[in-house]
C-alpha cells in the first residue's frame, strides 16, 4: 500500500499530536500529583520536598514540550524542533535512569527507562519523517 505525501503528512501530524498529548498529560499529572508520577521512578523518596520540586519542574517541562508539539502539529507548522527537543529530554531521562539503576527501586525502573527511551526514538522518527517531506519539497 502506498500513501500520498498528503496522507503521509497527516499520519506524521496525527502521531505527533498524540505523542505531544501524552507528554502534556503526564506533565499535568506531575504538576498536580507529583508523587503519583515519581514514585514508580524513585520510590519512597518521591514524597521528599526536593523530589516534589523536581517532579513538578519536570511536569512543567513535559507540559510545555507536549503542548508545543500538539499546537505545531495541529496548525500544520513544522514539528521537527519540538520532536527533537522532546527526544533530547527523554534521552536524558533514559540515560540518567540507567546510570542510577542500581540505586533506584526494583520493579518499574526498567519500564520507566524503556518508556522514556521509546519516546525518544519516536520523537526522532517523527522529526526524520518530517525532514523527508521537506527534502521532497512537500509542504
Amino acid at each position: 500500500m502506498t500513501t500520498t505525501p498528503s496522507e503521509s503528512d497527516g499520519l506524521v501530524r496525527t502521531a505527533t499530536f498524540g505523542w505531544g498529548g501524552a507528554r502534556a498529560a503526564l506533565g499535568v499529572v506531575a504538576l498536580l500529583d507529583p508523587v503519583r508520577v515519581s514514585r514508580p521512578w524513585i520510590g519512597d523518596d518521591a514524597e521528599r520536598t526536593g523530589a516534589l520540586v523536581f517532579a513538578r519542574a519536570l511536569g512543567g517541562r513535559d507540559l510545555a514540550l507536549g503542548a508545543g508539539a500538539m499546537f505545531a502539529a495541529g496548525r500544520g507548522e513544522p514539528i521537527r524542533a519540538w520532536a527533537l527537543a522532546g527526544s533530547a529530554a527523554d534521552l536524558g531521562d533514559t540515560l540518567i535512569t540507567c546510570a542510577y539503576r542500581g540505586r533506584l527501586p526494583r520493579g518499574r525502573r526498567a519500564f520507566i527507562a524503556g518508556l522514556a527511551g521509546g519516546s525518544a526514538v519516536l520523537g526522532v522518527a517523527l522529526a526524520l519523517a518530517e525532514r523527508g517531506r521537506a527534502r521532497r519539497g512537500v509542504s
